[in-house]
């Protein structure tokens, strides 16, 4: 089974030197794309690789996508929660734009969350993982990769230092992006202390393979168990 790389920290560490020196930023733009491409569908880089991703949804059951762990979280509450966080930073941190979640969007995925996820308790999860329309979340979260791929792809040197707004940390809460339980509001204050290169590194990337890793445990855990 593939799981986050055995070299992901040494990509880590290799995108922090090349982001923040200006005669390896576009080194360091092109290992992120690479980083970010394998954390997504293959769709989103119009590759036929097989992404890390993507080894995730093989042969994945939908009753082990449901299991809910000793973490009290699913796959289908990690998938969502790193998607929706990309989403928010990615768009309207990063871009400066709306995010690709909207009432449409909700509607297909059948949820009432908007936000992360991150104050959601068992039941909640439990209802999440009932409800939610899969399809729609793979298309939300392809979506949501291939716009962030063009902020990336957009990005310049200069942009590493854009610290984030209290505007945009407003227009965050405003999209629903975080609640007002205290479990989801500190969110505001961890974005809030960083620049657009503090965002790469955390949840842009770091982020994404902790809970793909765990994602990836609660399937080699259940999958071959489950009738």
């Amino acid at each position: 089974m593939i799981n986050v790389t055995k070299d992901w920290n040494n990509k880590q560490k290799n995108l922090k030197v090349y982001l923040l020196n200006q005669k390896t930023f576009i080194k360091g733009k092109n290992l992120l794309l690479e980083m970010h491409s394998l954390l997504h569908d293959k769709k989103v880089y119009n590759t036929s690789i097989e992404t890390i991703y993507d080894n995730l949804w093989d042969n994945l059951q939908e009753k082990t996508c449901k299991i809910i762990s000793n973490k009290e979280t699913s796959i289908i509450w990690n998938i969502w929660h790193i998607t929706r966080i990309e989403d928010i930073i990615s768009n309207i941190i990063m871009g400066n734009k709306e995010t690709i979640f909207n009432k449409e969007i909700q509607g297909k995925l059948n949820i009432k969350i908007k936000d992360t996820g991150n104050a959601m308790a068992y039941s909640d999860i439990e209802l999440l993982n009932k409800n939610i329309n899969i399809k729609a979340l793979k298309e939300y979260r392809v979506k949501v990769g291939k716009s962030t791929r063009k902020i990336i792809e957009s990005l310049e040197y200069n942009d590493m230092k854009i610290k984030v707004t209290k505007e945009q940390l407003e227009k965050i809460k405003q999209n629903g992006g975080v609640t007002n339980d205290s479990k989801s509001i500190w969110l505001l204050d961890f974005w809030g202390r960083k620049n657009i290169f503090g965002l790469i590194m955390m949840p842009i990337t770091r982020h994404q393979t902790v809970h793909l890793n765990d994602s990836f445990k609660i399937k080699q855990k259940n999958n071959n168990r489950l009738p």
